[in-house]
């Protein structure tokens, strides 16, 4: 009788644990291919600012974004004492990176050869304008914010 309710129990004990392992199995597999249907090199909803907030239309919300963005470069840069140095040049193209904790990064994304020598400047006056800009949203996938980067051409005035 003993020997009974021990092979019993240990059946029992053998097919539950058999049971959890396939679930746990199941489950890795979901998640796997749940992954694998995301496309991670697009987000699901774009940065944003305040003054964009209210647009409910995402590809008029994602211009409003990035209009906002250029031309507050673009003044900030045009206000500056460095645009004097940029005789030759029209436009400067800015890398702008919004961290997941909505901190915003410019960089100068392509160095043309006669800004060769002024790129310390550059980057001390983007560095500056990262600090001082205003409140930006990041963008989210899946509803997590998430790192984004795009580039902006930004006019200089020529005086």
């Amino acid at each position: 009788m003993k020997k009974l309710l021990l092979s019993v129990f240990l059946s029992v004990f053998i097919l539950s644990c058999q049971s959890k392992a396939s679930q746990r199995l199941d489950e890795e597999v979901l998640l796997q291919e749940e992954l694998e249907k995301i496309d991670w090199s697009k987000v699901d909803t774009y940065p944003t600012v305040d003054q964009c907030d209210t647009i409910a239309d995402e590809k008029l919300k994602k211009d409003c974004f990035f209009d906002y963005v250029t031309q507050n470069l673009q003044l900030r840069l045009n206000q500056d004492t460095i645009t004097g140095n940029f005789e030759n040049l029209e436009t400067l193209k800015i890398l702008v990176t919004v961290q997941p904790d909505a901190k915003v990064d410019f960089q100068l994304y392509e160095i043309p050869d006669s800004l060769q020598g002024m790129t310390k400047a550059i980057d001390e006056f983007l560095i500056k304008q990262s600090k001082d800009f205003s409140v930006v949203h990041p963008a989210l996938k899946r509803g997590v914010p998430v790192k984004s980067q795009f580039v902006v051409p930004v006019q200089l005035n020529k005086q």
